[in-house]
């Protein structure tokens, strides 16, 4: 390990595990260049220095090349994956890891807010960055530091608490195209997502079990679900106009998997044609999350059937349960009414001893 001059500035030029090293010590200073030298030296003794050189080397589009071929693909929300990946690129592409620090993340934030994007979005976007530097500095020895984890996430306010009446619900379906229609009802009766059921396939429709499987559901566990009569005869129907070698239950006309923009499409052209306002296609989720609740099905049973893994996202339905409160406060005149005969026939008893 040695220096060299080139031009005015000292170089330092040195062999690690086989490989030639040359790296500028950016001074002209030959006792400046000796003790960057020795500090080189110490850090590869303490096994720093090259992951130093790593995120100085690597870009933030290589991370996200990385990230999206080795991580991605094993997530359910892979389309949701690769539209946070698109909308940071433009702002984080082409610099180091080692550039990319907690101030220039919060004006990427700022950058959203003023494009108009929600908290949530926000916090989606930056999970996802979270999530591709810990691979980097844990498994992949790229960077040292997650600069995102050292910033807050945005306070949400996202609790939609929105649902379908019953008027509302056969303007909907007296607006949809037929296609469309079988997906509404479908999910107004099972609260699945619209990603688990676009990607459900027949190997996870049970039709002698009366049962669906959501094989990767968002938060990456299987979840089987049982279904009602109407969605049970909505799935005879499919059966009967079904390909043999046609794998998903709902797709396009070409056999492959529908597109959810062209499904959002289709449900707002409804929507206007409805006149319903203010109500997007993961309220059906809520809708019927609402209507079981509203007809005193046990919260847990809620919880189990949407795929909730705390009973935290469910108790946002609880206000629509009353009824389990009031059985509560009705115990006390049962009890009350039991006392009061259980008295009076001891009275009686006691009277037949006279």
């Amino acid at each position: 390990m040695g220096l060299v001059k080139r031009g005015n500035v000292w170089w330092m030029s040195f062999m690690y595990q086989g490989r030639q090293v040359r790296r500028s010590t950016g001074t002209p200073d030959k006792r400046l260049a000796d003790a960057i030298l020795s500090k080189i030296k110490t850090e590869i003794i303490e096994g720093r220095y090259f992951s130093i050189l790593e995120e100085q080397k690597r870009t933030f589009n290589e991370l996200m090349d990385r990230f999206k071929e080795e991580h991605v693909p094993k997530k359910a929300s892979q389309r949701s994956y690769h539209g946070y990946i698109k909308r940071l690129r433009p702002f984080f592409g082409p610099m180091t890891l080692a550039e990319i620090t907690p101030k220039v993340i919060v004006q990427y934030k700022n950058r959203r807010y003023a494009d108009g994007v929600s908290p949530a979005t926000i916090n989606r976007e930056l999970a996802m960055m979270k999530k591709a530097f810990n691979l980097a500095r844990k498994e992949w020895e790229w960077c040292r530091d997650n600069p995102v984890s050292r910033v807050s996430l945005e306070k949400e306010n996202n609790k939609r608490d929105r649902w379908l009446t019953h008027e509302e619900e056969e303007r909907l379906l007296a607006a949809c195209s037929a296609w469309v229609r079988q997906i509404v009802v479908f999910a107004l009766h099972t609260g699945m997502r619209m990603g688990e059921i676009l990607a459900l396939t027949w190997a996870g429709a049970d039709l002698f079990r009366r049962t669906v499987t959501v094989f990767r559901s968002k938060n990456g566990e299987r979840r089987t679900i049982p279904v009602n009569h109407t969605v049970l005869e909505l799935l005879k129907e499919k059966t009967r106009g079904r390909s043999l070698d046609q794998d998903l239950v709902f797709c396009s006309q070409a056999g492959t998997m529908v597109d959810h923009n062209n499904l959002r499409r289709g449900f707002r052209a409804a929507m206007r044609e409805a006149k319903i306002a203010d109500f997007h296609f993961h309220d059906l989720r809520h809708t019927f999350a609402t209507r079981l609740t509203q007809g005193g099905i046990d919260l847990y049973k809620v919880q189990r059937l949407l795929g909730h893994k705390s009973p935290i996202m469910t108790q946002r339905y609880a206000h629509h349960y009353p009824e389990s409160l009031r059985d509560g406060v009705e115990y006390l005149d049962r009890a009350k009414a039991g006392s009061t005969t259980s008295a009076q026939s001891a009275g009686l008893a006691g009277g037949t001893g006279y």
